[in-house]
C-alpha cells in the first residue's frame, strides 16, 4: 500500500489525465480539479486552518473497474474540506490506497480515473472514527468520455522509484530517431558508441539490456537497432538492483518496456520513419490488441531496413629511434553497413477468472547484415609497399523467444504467486571474405562462423503483503544456457615452429548452470522505507575445445541489496542503497576463435577469464521545486578481479598484436549525476542531465624492445599501465508548445574527453532540433527532426599504444527525420493490471513532473 502522497504525485497524475484526455469535457473537468489543487496551497488561510487540527485519520480501500472487476492503478485519490485538496495520492498496481495523516472533520474522498464517472463519498474523520476502510471502490465507466486508444504523452517525464529512474517515452524523444539505439543517447548516464553501437551506463559497458523484463538473446547493438522508437512506453535506468534481479551487470540494468494495449475492443497503432544523410534508413511498426471477454489478443510488427556509411583515417607513427619494425604509416578506411532486421511479436492473455490468469507470447527476430570495408595502409617510407585489404561480411540470424506465466492471486490484495518459464534459441551464420592486395604476403581467405545459443529460465516468484506497511517477497530461479561456435576458414596460419600451415577448424562450447534463491523484505514508516535482500547463486561454467574440457569454475556467491528512503517533508527526499553484482565474462570476452582481424592486429577471447564482482553504494536527494524538481545522485564502486584488455605481441608474427581479457588486481570507480526538470513557462518545459564518473583502469600491453636490430620473442617487453578515467557528459533538452497542435524541440548533447587503456577519445557534441503536428483530433501526429545540424559529432582519437596514432571516423549523423503515427480502434481505454516481473518495486514519493 502506499502511505500519503505528496501533492507533486497529484499534479503529475492529473498531468497525465490531460494529456490522454480527448474531448473538451474531461480536459475541463482535469483543469478544474487542478485549479482546485492549486488554490489551496495559493491560500495560506486554509492552509493554517487545516493545519490546526489534529491529524489522526488514515483512509484505505482499493479502486477497480465496475464491469472486469481488475484493479485500476494510478486513480487519482483526494480528499477535499471546503473545495480545498487537504490530502491525496494514487492507486497502487493493485488498486490499493493508503492516505494517513488526515485531519478531524467532515471531508469529500473523491477518486478519478481517466473513461470513468467520478466517484465521490462523504466521510467523517474522529477519535472514534478515525480508521476508515472503503473497501472495495468500483469505478463506472463513461461511455460517452472516451473513444479509442491510449494516447502518447507528449513530453517525456523521469520519475525517481525506490531503485531506478523510470523514463516515460513521449512523443519528444521518438522524434529523435528511429530506433531504440538512436534515442539511448539522450537518456541520463547513458552512452551509445556511434562507431559499434555499444552501450554504456555511468562509463561502463557491462550493463544488461532486457525488453518487458526479459533478457534476450540477441547481441544489445542489434537489438537497439531493431526497436522502433515510436514502439517504447518506458524506459528504466536500475542503476543498483535489488536482490530480486539478477545480479549481472556491473553499472546495472536497462529495462525497455514496450507498449502494451489491454483495451476492449479492436485497438492498434501504426508508425513509419524515414532518415537519410547519404543512405536510407527506413523504420516501421505496427501494433494490434484485441479485448473481448476473458481473452486479450495482441500482436506487433517491426521492422529496421537501413544502411549506414561511416569512413575514418587514422596515422601511426612509430618510435624513430627503432630499428626493428619502424611502419610509420596511414590508414584509410572506409565501410558500408546494410542492415534488415523484422521483429514479431504475438500473444495471449487467457482471464481464467478473478484470481488465475494464463498467458503465452512469443517474440521471433530476423536480422540480415552485410558489410563491406576497404581498409587501405599507406606506408611514409616509399621502400615499403603499400596494402589493400578488402572485407565483406554476410551476417544472418534468428531469435526465438517462447514465453509462458501463471498467475494465482489470493484473497488478501497483493498476494501472489507467480511462475514463469521463459525459452529462446539463437542461431547465426557468418560469412566473412578477406582479399589482399599490393604487395602484401598475406594470401585471400574465407571465414565462416556459425554460432547457436539456447537459454532457458524457470522463475517461480511470490509476493506477500504481511501488513498494511510491510511486504515480504520469495523466489527460486533457475538458468541454463550454452553457445556453440563452429569455426572453419581456408586461410593459412603460423604454428609454433614458424611454418605456414591450414587454419585449423574449431568447435567451441561454452555453456553455465545458475540454481539461485531470493528474499527480500520491505516496510513504509510515516517518512521512512526500507528494503532489505539477498540472492544466493550456485554457478557452475564449463567451456569445451574441439570437444576436449578446456576450463571449468564452480562458485557459490550471495548477493545482498539494501535500500533505504527518508522523506522529512514534501519537497525533499533522501535515498540510499547498496547492492553486490557480478561480471560473467561475455562469450566475445571467452572465445577462443577469432572475433575480428586486421592486417595489423586480431581480437581473441580467454576462455579462462573468471568473473568479476562489484560492490556498488549509491545516495540520491530530490527536491521538489515550484515548476519542477531537482535530483542530485553519487555513487562509488569497489570491483574485485577486475576484467579489462590485454595487448599481446603475436608470437607468430612479431609485426601484429593481439588483443584479448584478463583479470587484474581490485580497483575502484565514483562519479555523480545531477538531472532536473522545470518548466518556466507554461509553454517551454526543460529536461536536463550531467554526469562525471571517474575510474582507474589498469592492463597489460606488450611491446619490442626498440633497440633491437633482429627483435624475437626474448625482445617483448611486458608493462601493466594504469589509467584514471575523468569523463564529463551533458545532456539539455527543451520543448516548445507551439499551438495545441504544434510543438518544437531542441536537443543538445555534450561527451568530454574520455581515456582508455590505449586511446584517448576527444570530446564531441551535438544539436538536434525537431518538430512536432498532431492531426485527426490527436490519434495521428507528424514529425519532422534534422539531426547534428552543426555537423560536429565526430569521433576523434589519439594514443601511445600499442603504437603513437591519432584519427578521425565520421558517419551519418547529420541526418533528416520524417514519421507519422497513427492510432486507431473501437475500444475503451480500460488498462487491466498486466504482467512484467521486474516493475513490482514500490514506487517512493521522489520524482520528477
Amino acid at each position: 500500500m502506499l502511505n500519503a502522497v505528496t501533492v507533486s504525485q497529484i499534479k503529475r497524475q492529473l498531468s497525465n489525465i490531460n494529456q490522454q484526455s480527448k474531448n473538451d469535457q474531461s480536459m475541463k473537468h482535469a483543469f478544474l480539479f487542478c485549479a482546485l489543487l492549486f488554490s489551496y496551497f495559493s491560500h495560506s488561510q486554509n492552509s493554517i486552518q487545516s493545519e490546526a487540527l489534529p491529524k489522526i485519520g488514515t483512509i484505505n480501500g482499493t479502486v477497480i473497474d465496475q464491469s472486469l472487476k481488475q484493479p485500476i492503478p494510478y486513480a487519482t485519490v483526494a480528499i477535499k474540506s471546503d473545495d480545498s485538496v487537504i490530502q491525496g495520492g494514487i492507486t497502487e498496481e493493485d488498486g490499493g490506497f493508503k492516505l494517513t495523516n488526515i485531519s478531524a472533520g467532515k471531508h469529500i474522498l473523491e477518486v478519478q480515473f481517466i473513461g470513468y464517472q467520478t466517484y465521490q463519498k462523504n466521510i467523517t474523520i474522529s477519535t472514534e472514527n478515525y480508521k476508515v476502510n472503503l473497501g472495495t471502490i468500483a469505478l463506472v465507466e463513461n461511455v460517452t468520455e472516451l473513444e479509442g486508444v491510449s494516447v502518447v504523452a507528449e513530453r517525456s517525464t523521469i520519475e525517481q522509484k525506490i531503485d531506478r529512474k523510470v523514463i516515460n517515452v513521449g512523443k519528444d524523444l521518438t522524434t529523435q530517431g528511429a530506433s531504440a539505439s538512436d534515442i539511448m543517447n539522450n537518456l541520463p548516464s547513458i552512452n551509445v558508441d556511434q562507431q559499434t553501437g555499444a552501450l554504456s551506463m555511468r562509463g561502463n559497458s557491462n550493463v544488461r539490456v532486457m525488453v518487458d523484463g526479459k533478457l534476450s538473446n540477441v547481441p544489445v547493438e542489434q537489438l537497439l537497432k531493431q526497436i522502433p522508437s515510436t514502439s517504447i512506453k518506458q524506459i528504466e535506468l536500475i542503476t543498483n538492483p535489488s536482490a530480486k534481479y539478477n545480479p549481472e551487470g556491473m553499472s546495472g540494468i536497462i529495462n525497455i518496456i514496450l507498449h502494451k494495449n489491454a483495451n476492449i475492443g479492436f485497438n492498434g497503432n501504426l508508425s513509419v520513419g524515414l532518415a537519410y544523410e547519404d543512405q536510407a534508413k527506413f523504420n516501421s511498426a505496427l501494433d494490434l490488441n484485441y479485448r473481448n471477454g476473458k481473452l486479450n489478443l495482441y500482436g506487433s510488427y517491426g521492422n529496421n531496413i537501413s544502411k549506414y556509411t561511416n569512413d575514418g583515417r587514422i596515422e601511426r607513427f612509430d618510435d624513430p629511434a627503432s630499428t626493428g619494425f619502424n611502419e610509420n604509416q596511414v590508414q584509410l578506411l572506409d565501410f558500408l553497413n546494410n542492415r534488415k532486421s523484422h521483429l514479431y511479436k504475438l500473444g495471449v492473455d487467457y482471464f481464467i477468472n478473478e484470481k488465475n490468469t494464463f498467458s503465452v507470447f512469443t517474440n521471433q527476430n530476423l536480422y540480415d547484415g552485410k558489410f563491406n570495408g576497404q581498409t587501405d595502409i599507406i606506408n611514409m617510407d616509399p621502400s615499403v609497399s603499400d596494402t589493400r585489404q578488402v572485407f565483406t561480411q554476410n551476417n544472418n540470424n534468428h531469435n526465438e523467444q517462447y514465453n509462458v506465466v501463471y498467475k494465482r492471486d489470493f484473497e488478501k490484495d497483493g498476494h501472489n504467486i507467480e511462475l514463469e518459464v521463459d525459452y529462446s534459441n539463437f542461431e547465426n551464420e557468418e560469412d566473412a571474405d578477406f582479399r589482399f592486395m599490393g604487395t602484401s604476403v598475406q594470401p585471400d581467405y574465407l571465414d565462416f562462423v556459425d554460432t547457436r545459443r539456447q537459454q532457458t529460465i524457470a522463475n517461480l516468484d511470490y509476493v506477500n503483503p504481511l501488513s498494511e506497511n510491510s511486504k515480504l517477497e520469495l523466489g527460486l530461479e533457475y538458468r541454463t544456457f550454452e553457445t556453440n561456435v563452429d569455426y572453419s576458414s581456408t586461410g593459412l596460419s603460423y604454428n609454433e615452429q614458424g611454418n605456414l600451415i591450414p587454419t585449423p577448424d574449431t568447435d567451441f562450447v561454452y555453456g553455465m548452470d545458475i540454481y539461485s534463491a531470493y528474499a527480500t523484505f520491505g516496510q513504509n514508516f510515516d517518512k521512512w522505507s526500507y528494503q532489505l535482500g539477498a540472492r544466493m547463486e550456485d554457478v557452475g561454467v564449463a567451456a569445451d575445445t574441439n570437444n576436449v574440457r578446456s576450463f571449468t569454475d564452480d562458485y557459490l556467491e550471495i548477493y545482498p541489496s539494501a535500500f533505504v528512503t527518508y522523506s522529512p517533508s514534501e519537497k525533499n527526499q533522501f535515498q540510499m542503497s547498496f547492492s553486490r553484482r557480478v561480471d560473467r565474462p561475455g562469450l566475445g570476452q571467452v572465445n577462443p576463435i577469432r572475433e575480428w582481424s586486421t592486417p595489423k592486429i586480431s581480437s581473441y577471447g580467454n576462455e579462462e577469464l573468471l568473473p568479476q564482482f562489484t560492490n556498488s553504494y549509491e545516495i540520491n536527494y530530490t527536491r521538489r521545486l515550484n515548476n519542477g524538481s531537482l535530483t542530485f545522485g553519487m555513487y562509488y564502486r569497489t570491483i574485485e578481479d577486475e576484467i579489462n584488455q590485454v595487448l599481446n605481441v603475436d608470437r607468430l608474427d612479431l609485426t601484429k598484436q593481439i588483443l584479448t581479457y584478463g583479470n587484474f588486481d581490485n580497483t575502484n570507480a565514483y562519479g555523480f549525476e545531477v538531472s532536473s526538470n522545470y518548466k518556466p513557462l507554461s509553454w517551454w518545459n526543460i529536461n536536463a542531465s550531467v554526469d562525471m564518473y571517474t575510474q582507474t583502469q589498469r592492463g597489460l600491453t606488450e611491446l619490442l624492445n626498440p633497440s633491437d636490430n633482429d627483435p624475437s620473442v626474448d625482445d617483448i617487453i611486458t608493462e601493466e599501465v594504469e589509467v584514471d578515467n575523468v569523463a564529463f557528459n551533458a545532456r539539455l533538452n527543451n520543448n516548445f508548445t507551439i499551438t495545441k497542435k504544434l510543438s518544437l524541440s531542441l536537443f543538445g548533447f555534450y561527451r568530454g574527453e574520455n581515456e582508455s587503456l590505449q586511446l584517448t577519445t576527444k570530446p564531441m557534441y551535438f544539436v538536434n532540433t525537431g518538430a512536432r503536428y498532431s492531426f485527426a483530433d490527436g490519434k495521428g501526429s507528424f514529425s519532422l527532426n534534422f539531426n547534428d545540424v552543426f555537423n560536429t559529432m565526430k569521433f576523434g582519437l589519439e594514443g601511445e599504444r600499442p603504437y603513437r596514432q591519432n584519427g578521425t571516423f565520421n558517419w551519418e549523423s547529420r541526418t533528416i527525420y520524417a514519421g507519422i503515427t497513427y492510432r486507431f480502434g473501437d475500444g475503451k481505454n480500460r488498462k487491466v493490471n498486466r504482467k512484467n516481473r521486474d516493475d513490482n518495486t514500490k514506487e517512493s514519493s521522489g520524482g520528477f513532473l
